[in-house]
């Protein structure tokens, strides 16, 4: 009997470095001995950026796919399962398949050092190559210049969306520092959609661009995008477009919407695409409502949300979002990760929200105790309290208030764990 891909995975977790050190020696090593799978991909599309890569990703591959066209995916983390981060031709991978490519990578590599991201990386790339598609998209894990997706000598086209503090430990403590990071992806005479940035970070891209001569359609240049009467506008030099507006949730998706029809109609995709981006991307827990299972069932009648942003970018677009909708006593149910900066997720949150209940993320050796966090959000102003997990911080706040709006958030882990307990 062969072992699951869950039984893989724990093993390629024993090859992990000591030290994490950002290089791609480890997969050019490894796609070497697979025959370089990313040689034989369909046409890459490469997403990096700090936040709002996996919402345009989805926006992308719905606007590709209501053409008729077969769409790879690769995005991480996941939530409830693996599986969730390799899309072939469509459909989330089979147990069979990613057994079987987890398999070859493992024995490829044999005991060297490799990262779990790396390597698992190296099998949705062999994955990919091996099933027959029109388009494949790569969302960036870490950065960009030295990420494990960055081996695609020249793909059909780049992203970068918007960049902001996160990881600095490892792209750097300026928007500048880490906007270089993300610019990595940037190839000799590919175009790259540019989303919203900051000053400093736009100047690093676009003299790594003239560089090398990668002509660049900039959000506010190139492409504009805004709202008027409950529609979505969007307009570049070949003409205006009024689209509804995006079924995901909260303001940054409309410029995440932008940023996707500009990559459409840069492939040369019609209006019915750019309709389709809007209007049937599903991408789990960002802003994502549960209205069943039984976190949901627990809730009732208050409502349900889930979102895995978790740095301060993302704390003020949840926060945005929140203003926007109708009014309702707010709680969040909050985890985050030592990694992250807790206080600037929360301060913007502590403007919206009437209070936190705190929990440790379950089986997540680096998170933040649930005492600790409801420490950091009495710092920045809201009324906080523990839980043991979350259907008790659920109770907490239904005895308190029983038709509050309860948001899950603070991270994707977190989010992976709601997920499967909600069922």
């Amino acid at each position: 009997m062969s072992a699951s891909s869950d039984v893989i995975l724990a093993r390629m977790m024993t090859l992990h470095p000591k030290v994490i050190d950002l290089t791609l020696d480890r997969v050019w090593r490894l796609l070497d001995l697979l025959d370089h799978p990313e040689r034989r991909l369909p046409p890459v599309i490469h997403v990096a950026g700090t936040n709002g890569k996996g919402s345009t990703q989805a926006m992308i591959r719905a606007g590709l796919e209501a053409g008729g066209d077969l769409v790879h995916a690769y995005t991480s983390p996941h939530l409830a399962r693996f599986h969730e981060r390799i899309r072939l031709a469509g459909s989330l991978i089979s147990e069979e398949a990613l057994t079987e490519v987890l398999d070859r990578c493992y024995k490829a590599n044999g005991p060297d050092a490799i990262t779990y991201f790396e390597i698992t990386t190296c099998a949705a790339l062999l994955a990919m190559a091996d099933t027959p598609a029109d388009w494949t998209l790569l969302e960036v894990g870490l950065g960009g210049r030295l990420d494990a997706t960055n081996v695609i000598d020249h793909p059909a086209l780049t992203i970068i969306t918007p960049v902001d503090l996160d990881h600095q430990a490892f792209l750097g403590d300026t928007v500048a520092e880490i906007a270089g990071e993300k610019a990595g992806i940037l190839k000799r005479g590919v175009t790259c959609v540019v989303g919203p940035q900051h000053d400093e970070g736009l100047d690093v891209i676009e003299r790594k661009a003239a560089r090398l001569g990668a002509p660049l359609l900039v959000y506010g240049q190139h492409w504009h995008v805004t709202t008027e009467r409950g529609r979505l506008i969007y307009q570049d030099e070949r003409g205006l477009l009024d689209l509804p507006m995006p079924a995901l949730a909260g303001p940054h998706q409309i410029l995440n919407a932008g940023a996707a029809i500009t990559a459409l109609r840069h492939l040369g995709r019609d209006e019915a695409a750019c309709h389709a981006a809007v209007t049937q991307p599903y991408w789990p827990a960002r802003m994502q409502r549960l209205t069943e299972g039984a976190l949901a069932d627990l809730a009732r009648p208050a409502e349900l949300w889930l979102d895995g942003g978790h740095n301060p970018a993302a704390g003020v677009m949840l926060a945005d979002t929140l203003r926007q909708m109708p009014p309702r006593p707010t709680y969040l149910i909050c985890g985050m990760l030592n990694t992250k900066d807790i206080s600037g997720y929360l301060a913007p949150l502590a403007e919206v929200a009437k209070g936190l209940i705190a929990v440790s993320i379950p089986d997540a050796t680096a998170t933040i105790p649930a005492d600790e966090t409801a420490a950091h959000a009495e710092l920045v102003g809201l009324p906080s309290k523990s839980a043991e997990g979350v259907a008790e911080a659920i109770a907490m706040i239904q005895t308190q208030d029983a038709n509050a709006r309860i948001l899950i958030c603070g991270s994707l882990y977190l989010a992976g764990h709601v997920l499967r307990e909600n069922g």
